[in-house]
């Protein structure tokens, strides 16, 4: 059977044994600290000398960032579908997408017996899981209009609400041996997960033929199904004693044919040998892709596409695939594939790109930014996919999705010196950087990517107290337009170091930040739902308030109009960046005063608290029309045009952030944002048909307004480039984009025009 051209994975297959719970998780731990992919559990609830595998899953996906994890496999007749596909998606969102569902039709039938469940035939087995199969993606899929409703023999579903959607799109790998249970993995599932020493009848080539003719009479192409082996008789040694138990080379001479003539491309140790477990991350895995990269290479397999026949239907005209790096062959989605629905949009805008490339290193970046270049179509980057500019897809086009270079790394606590890849979210961040006592002020929202925010200047709920994120950037690694990978700090480019923290999405691809972190351990955090019946007053009395206070205090205000007969209201948000209780309460009591207050709440919790990341799936259903200035003050003349927006009935939203403090003490030409006078940010949105007005309205406050937070704006008109960026800043700009990027490669991020 020939390469099915999957990336090649290493992960463990380990034992959940009750008497010492902490040894699983140990090794669970060091899977992840050895660079192996995937950690699996064996999955017997009728067994009292194992701990819950559920349980055991959840526990490893908290004390673990990278590693998948999945059971090996759960037992269906004891674990229902429709209960396992509300806790898988759940589980995959609270792990920010790194579950994936190992599934048996049931075995040990007496245990499973003695617990409730019904006893099954081995035919019957078969034909509840494919039920199952169908229920777990029916919860699923919540875009599907109306309740699930199914008729099973095994598992009706009279009608449930779907949903949640997992984070990611969960794959589903059978444990199969017999005919039967091939064809199902054929026609059903995403992956074959057996173990080696259980492969006797069929053997392993007419297994997978099997599974192959399946797929292709369910209209499938084989491809889509990812090949996994359980492996238990190993050992690393210095001698040869057997198949896969001799030093490391053997061990690659070995499983290359089951990568290039079998199709196999992931592998699961069966040994709870800590040993073993560190040999194979750094020695054998490396190896064995790098003789997996060489062959394919030279061979030229098809390693491109691994999805549904219905791809290749569905592909947009315009990519030369076959000059897509061979680096990239397993990173790419497009229509078609079962992922696409997943990447294709942002939070704000919906995208129908032909190609969604994911890379996980900064080499593949270069390659993806390379590949781009030759290709007429629009190029995208995302780091998050939450700014509301919409920049981060396009249709037609190709985009660069970083959501997978997600580290997030204490260097010298120090010197608080941190490293983010751009693809992890600042709730994740904030998590991360918790125990170690430190915090860096981010946005208000937890699932904002690193990439986007940090290169244009980030003001978030510490801003006042700790300046800008990008004030605290001391070097970046970028991919430029040429593909170039370079280092930047003020003594390397210092010159597009400074254009990186404030333009940084015009000169090229940030695929790591270093940063200075501070001391943050508590925050005190409040919130007040206020009448804004008198939005001008209640704009006024705050905007002073803020200005007044010290720089401890940072605070958020969002506007919302009336509806249904009720006033329009304000949600204030106010932190202070400090656990002094006494000092805050004397802060932000003045703040009752605004206006009418609806209700209150203040508390002291630690900084990751008010940044949680909900996880969302991004189907453009932000609002995508927003219009964003900065503002000295709050002036009389400006709060009444305010008020008039939102009472206008045309303005669904407003937002109002305090800048000023130390964000003010970082003189203008030190980076490239240059707006260091103004103590706010003010922000409008509304619905697409309702632009013209909100234009209108924006019109007549324009003339109070003093610069503009590039990520908040929609609005593309050059004209709004020195809004953004005034002069002499722009002219820098333009200087450096004619030699970083003379062919303006990066033009979606309010396109710079190189000088000359």
């Amino acid at each position: 059977m020939p390469d099915y051209g999957h990336e090649i994975q290493f992960g463990t297959f380990l034992t959940p044994a009750a008497q010492d719970p902490d040894h699983v998780v140990a090794l669970a731990e060091l899977t992840e600290a050895a660079g192996l992919d995937l950690a699996t559990f064996q999955d017997h609830p009728y067994n009292a000398d194992y701990l819950d595998t559920w349980t055991l899953l959840s526990w490893v996906a908290a004390r673990t960032q990278r590693l998948r994890i999945s059971g090996n496999v759960l037992s269906l007749p004891l674990r229902p579908p429709a209960v396992l596909a509300r806790a898988a998606a759940s589980l995959d969102r609270l792990s920010h997408g790194r579950f994936e569902l190992g599934l048996g039709a049931g075995a040990f039938w007496d245990g499973v017996e003695g617990m409730g469940a019904r006893r099954l035939t081995a035919g019957q087995g078969v034909e509840a899981l494919r039920e199952a199969i169908d229920v777990l993606r029916g919860v699923w899929d919540d875009t599907a209009p109306g309740p699930l409703r199914r008729d099973g023999r095994y598992y009706p579903i009279p009608g449930m609400r779907r949903g949640p959607a997992p984070a990611h799109d969960i794959d589903i790998w059978l444990g199969a041996y017999q005919p039967k249970m091939l064809a199902l993995t054929g026609q059903k599932a995403d992956g074959w997960l057996p173990t080696l020493e259980y492969l006797r009848s069929p053997d392993r080539v007419t297994a997978n033929r099997l599974i192959d003719e399946a797929a292709v009479a369910a209209g499938r192409d084989p491809r889509q199904i990812r090949r996994l082996l359980n492996l238990f008789t190993v050992d690393v040694s210095s001698r040869s004693r057997g198949f896969l138990q001799g030093p490391p080379e053997q061990w690659v001479d070995q499983l290359l044919p089951l990568v290039l003539e079998e199709g196999f491309s992931t592998f699961l140790i069966g040994r709870d040998d800590p040993r073993l477990i560190q040999a194979l991350g750094q020695e054998i895995a490396p190896a064995l892709r790098e003789a997996v990269a060489r062959e394919r290479t030279s061979n030229g397999p098809d390693t491109g596409r691994t999805g549904a026949v219905t791809v290749r239907s569905e592909r947009r005209p315009g990519l030369d695939r076959a000059a897509l790096p061979a680096s990239l062959a397993a990173r790419t989605v497009e229509p078609g594939d079962r992922e696409y629905e997943g990447v294709r949009h942002s939070y704000s805008y919906k995208g129908a790109p032909a190609l969604v490339i994911r890379p996980e290193s900064a080499a593949e970046v270069a390659d993806a930014v390379s590949y781009a270049r030759t290709q007429d179509v629009p190029l995208s980057v995302r780091s998050g996919g939450h700014g509301i500019s919409g920049r981060s897809t396009n249709d037609g086009g190709i985009v660069i999705d970083l959501s997978r270079m997600n580290r997030v790394e204490v260097l010298d606590r120090t010197t608080r010196r941190i490293r983010l890849e751009p693809g992890a979210r600042w709730g994740q961040v904030a998590q991360a950087l918790a125990p170690y006592g430190l915090a860096m002020s981010s946005g208000d929202y937890g699932d904002v990517g690193v990439g986007g925010l940090a290169t244009t200047a980030g003001i978030g709920y510490l801003a006042r107290k700790h300046g800008l994120t990008i004030d605290h950037v001391v070097a970046a690694e970028i991919v430029t337009a040429d593909g170039s990978l370079l280092r930047l700090d003020d003594e390397h480019h210092p010159d597009l170091f400074w254009a990186v923290r404030g333009a940084g999405g015009n000169v090229g691809v940030v695929t790591a930040l270093e940063l200075e972190a501070y001391e943050v351990d508590t925050v005190v955090f409040a919130q007040l739902v206020v009448d804004a019946s008198d939005a001008a007053q209640l704009l006024r009395r705050w905007g002073r308030l803020v200005e007044d206070a010290p720089r401890e205090l940072t605070s958020f205000l969002s506007l919302f109009p009336g509806r249904r007969g009720d006033p329009p209201m304000a949600q204030v948000t106010l932190v202070y960046a400090g656990d002094d209780v006494e000092a805050a309460q004397s802060v932000l009591s003045p703040f009752l005063e605004i206006g009418p207050i609806l209700d209150q709440q203040a508390q002291l919790v630690p900084y990751p608290a008010i940044v949680v990341p909900p996880g969302n799936q991004h189907r453009g259903q932000g609002l995508r029309d927003t219009r964003s200035g900065l503002a000295h003050h709050i002036t009389p003349e400006a709060a009444d045009l305010m008020a008039h927006m939102i009472n206008s009935g045309d303005v669904m939203i407003m937002q109002f952030r305090s800048v000023g403090g130390a964000v003010n003490d970082v003189a203008r030409d030190a980076t490239a944002y240059p707006h260091r006078d103004q103590n706010f940010s003010v922000l409008a949105a509304t619905v697409e048909d309702r632009r013209p007005q909100l234009d209108k309205l924006w019109a007549e406050l324009y003339p109070h307004l003093d610069g503009m937070y590039l990520s908040f704006e929609s609005d593309t008109d050059p004209a709004r480039l020195l809004d953004a960026w005034p002069e002499p800043t722009l002219g820098r700009l333009r200087a450096i984009k004619a030699t970083y990027d003379p062919d303006n490669v990066f033009n979606r991020n309010f396109p710079i025009p190189p000088a000359g």
